[in-house]
């Protein structure tokens, strides 16, 4: 059965939830893979993506802060802070018809075709969750066959935000026939083994 990218989307919306649930006070303040940035600081910028493709997609308010400079102060659980973003961009994006040419979305180049605007924000989820998941003890919700089907929207989406919302592509970089997930992390240049640093 082949998998729409609009199912795509709910598999790593569903990862980004269930990581998130794993979240504990205690851990808001812990490093990951993502440098410079705590758990707390990930899950207010995972949030505020979702909430910036909500809004560039229906016209409406985005987020209320800059997510690529969270705080990590949150007012309120780290669910209630992510459930409101998934809920609006899966709301958003249930009205974007498949095959359309142009979708808004709020990174460079600010529109892409309806697969792969909806594959942006599945890879957007998908990757946070894994460097929550990593920082807080958690299984890594990124399998081989979630990796495997964002891969072409990392290809497609990459390199004109190296720099910004992507580091550069590690190299050696693991077999992507053999290990999908961690040669998606390294071409979005995080270590796959990133472990976290010793207290």
């Amino acid at each position: 059965m082949t998998v729409s990218q609009w199912d795509l989307l709910g598999q790593a919306y569903e990862a980004l939830r269930a990581v998130t649930g794993g979240v504990t006070a205690d851990a808001l303040r812990a490093p990951t893979p993502c440098d410079q940035w705590n758990v707390g600081q990930v899950l207010q910028h995972a949030a505020g993506d979702q909430l910036a493709y909500a809004g560039r997609l229906t016209g409406g308010p985005g987020p209320a802060e800059d997510p690529f400079a969270p705080t990590g102060a949150l007012a309120v659980s780290p669910a209630e802070l992510l459930e409101p973003a998934l809920a609006a961009a899966a709301e958003a994006f249930s009205g974007v018809e498949p095959g359309a040419a142009e979708v808004a979305v709020p990174l460079p180049p600010f529109t892409l075709p309806a697969e792969t605007a909806v594959a942006a924000a599945a890879l957007d989820a998908a990757v946070h969750a894994w460097d929550i998941a990593v920082a807080t003890g958690q299984d890594s919700p990124l399998t081989p066959a979630l990796a495997a089907a964002l891969r072409p929207a990392a290809q497609a989406l990459a390199e004109p935000l190296r720099g910004f919302a992507y580091a550069p592509e590690l190299s050696p970089a693991p077999d992507p026939d053999t290990d999908p997930a961690g040669s998606l992390l390294a071409f979005l240049g995080r270590r796959p083994d990133w472990i976290p640093p010793a207290s």
